[in-house]
């Protein structure tokens, strides 16, 4: 009986992937081009050092709009380093990774955290909500080929090995780490935190208030435009197509913003090599296991120095 559940449960994933998607994998991934050669054009605001480690304030030019503010957090010392680009959450900001990005600092990584665009300030700020679902197509366009414009910034720092690179990325920021996985070869590995695989599972089925009062607030004919203009981009038509790729999903048992199910649909759509784990915490993840796993799993794709003795040394001073 458990095997005929996890057969059905594999199917389903299959079937949500295929039925999603209404373009091939190779149109989706156009989506995402842009000009390789464009000058970055990176400014920097401001710096501020602690223990060894350098957090500059910068932007730099985005391929579609404006411009992205950023974290660049780099280590004291000088050498090559492996590289990481940091996606927040929908609620949150470029500071969601500043402390996981100081320590990866000590273990030897150049990390850039990058504020989506619903956060930057004015004027390069751009939101938009579920009755214009064009602009949140090219939103969700636009924040996936700033964060491959980051991975640009990486490339061309000095001390950056531009063949030690990974994605991490929270909630929203996950949705974002699977395109990348897809779409952009240059990451060694991809992280996906709490993702979600569809618009569907957060606004048709989450029981978040936010939520609830959208879809009952929304006519019929407006969710379906909706969907049917925004769900090509959903995570669960990427994930299958990042191999080779390796990709760590770390999902919540105590999730608030859709079921397990859900969860695992999206797990078992992924391409292989894959790590799926589980944790006793909600959306956040804010517990040290979740971390510890992290940086194992960099570790072994990128590799970054162990940062037990790091924290171990920090506890101690």
């Amino acid at each position: 009986m458990k095997r005929v559940f996890w057969l059905l449960l594999l199917a389903a994933a299959c079937c949500e992937a295929v039925c999603a998607q209404n373009q091939s994998i190779n149109e989706l991934r156009r989506m995402f081009d842009y000009d390789q050669k464009a000058a970055l054009d990176v400014k920097e605001v401001g710096v501020i050092n602690r223990n060894e480690v350098s957090i500059h304030d910068i932007t730099y030019a985005s391929p579609k709009s404006g411009r992205i503010t950023a974290y660049l957090v780099v280590p004291a010392e000088r050498r090559r380093f492996a590289g990481i680009v940091f996606g927040h959450w929908g609620y949150g900001t470029r500071t969601e990774f500043l402390p996981e990005a100081m320590l990866y600092a000590r273990a030897g990584v150049v990390s850039l955290l990058v504020d989506d665009l619903n956060v930057r300030p004015a004027p390069w700020r751009r939101s938009a909500s579920g009755t214009e679902p064009e602009a949140v197509r090219n939103n969700f366009i636009q924040s996936v080929v700033d964060l491959r414009r980051g991975i640009d910034l990486l490339q061309a720092r000095s001390d950056v090995d531009p063949t030690r690179i990974a994605y991490v990325g929270h909630s929203s920021g996950a949705h974002w780490g699977a395109i990348l996985s897809a779409v952009d070869r240059r990451l060694k590995t991809v992280v996906l935190m709490a993702g979600v695989p569809t618009e569907t599972t957060i606004l048709m089925e989450s029981n978040d208030p936010d939520y609830v009062d959208f879809r009952q607030s929304t006519p019929k004919e407006q969710l379906d435009t909706y969907f049917k203009t925004v769900s090509p981009l959903d995570a669960i038509n990427f994930v299958p197509h990042a191999a080779p790729t390796p990709l760590l999903f770390q999902f919540a048992r105590f999730e608030q913003y859709f079921n397990e199910a859900a969860m695992r649909r999206y797990a078992l759509a992924a391409s292989e090599p894959k790590l799926v784990l589980w944790y006793d915490t909600g959306h956040g993840l804010n517990d040290i296991q979740p971390l510890l796993d992290r940086a194992k799993w960099l570790q072994r794709h990128i590799g970054i120095e162990p940062v037990g003795p790091i924290l171990r040394r920090s506890l101690d001073n």
